[in-house]
Order: structure tokens, then sequence, then C-alpha cells
């Protein structure tokens, strides 16, 4: 299995050999694509999932440093807190495979902290909004992490 990013699609494609599996709605980084440490743009070229992070919380747990907080996302929290960055339900964390592009140095797509992530309800997908990550559905974002195995390639590109 492979994952494939559209950044100017704002798709997100699980392919098994080539055969489409599933498409989902995704935000990546508002900022567009770059790869630069502290950018706010979302990574381009060959990257893997390198850990998978949440098995078994239930939609809308609340992540801070790729641990639960023991909260949950609320409509209530959303409204006392409206320009959190909402991390929620899982993290399939992405490393880079390419070195000099995605990976070491200040390139480094995991040190970079990018992941894919449940987001709130009310969070627009099918376009830009993020701080780098590629945000999807939490239903979504379930259904991708009992799917793939960590080691997953993952394609991301314009």
């Amino acid at each position: 299995m492979k994952i494939d990013i559209d950044l100017t699609r704002q798709r997100l494609r699980l392919l098994d050999g080539g055969r489409l599996l599933k498409e989902y709605a995704v935000s990546t980084g508002a900022n567009g694509p770059g790869e630069i440490q502290g950018s706010g743009c979302t990574p381009r070229g060959r990257h893997v999932v390198r850990a998978k992070i949440g098995a078994g919380k239930p939609a809308n747990a609340v992540f801070v440093a790729r641990r639960h907080t023991g909260e949950f996302w609320t409509p209530e929290g959303h409204q006392r807190q409206p320009k959190r960055d909402w991390m929620l339900t899982r993290i399939l964390w992405l490393s880079g495979r390419e070195p000099g592009r995605n990976r070491l140095g200040c390139v480094d797509t995991f040190r970079r902290y990018i992941y894919l992530h449940g987001t709130p309800p009310v969070t627009e997908l099918g376009k830009p909004g993020s701080h780098g990550c590629v945000r999807m559905r939490n239903e979504d974002v379930i259904e991708l992490f009992d799917l793939v195995p960590a080691g997953t390639e993952v394609e991301i590109h314009e």
C-alpha cells in the first residue's frame, strides 16, 4: 500500500499497486508546499509513516506532543480556544526519505513533527489551512490508521 497526497487537489489517496482503495479530503499547509523548518509549509517528496500514535483512543481525543492530554475536543472548548491547532484522534508521524530534500538538516520532516492527524469537525477540508501537517476528518484518520502499517510509503506532491 501507498499513500499519495496531492497538495493541489487537497486529496489523500490510499493505493494498492496503483489501484485506488480510498480517497479523502484533507487540509495541508496554509503557507503552501515547502520543506524548511519553521516555514509552516507541507513538505514534498517521498516519505514513510515512521510511527502510529493513538491506537484505541476515542474520536476527538486531544494530543499535545504526541501524547493524549486526557481532554477531548468539544464545541465549547473550541469556542474558548478558537486559534488552537487541534491534533485529534490519531497521529501518523512522517519521516522524509530524501536527504537534503525532506530528511536531515533544516528540511527534516520527522524533526519538523509533520503528521497526518484528525481535526475538529468544524475545520474546513479541501483547502490549505494547517501549520504544515495533513489534517483529516476524525473518522477518516481512524480508518486510514487501521488500514496502513508503520513503514507505509507516502508521496506528497503538487
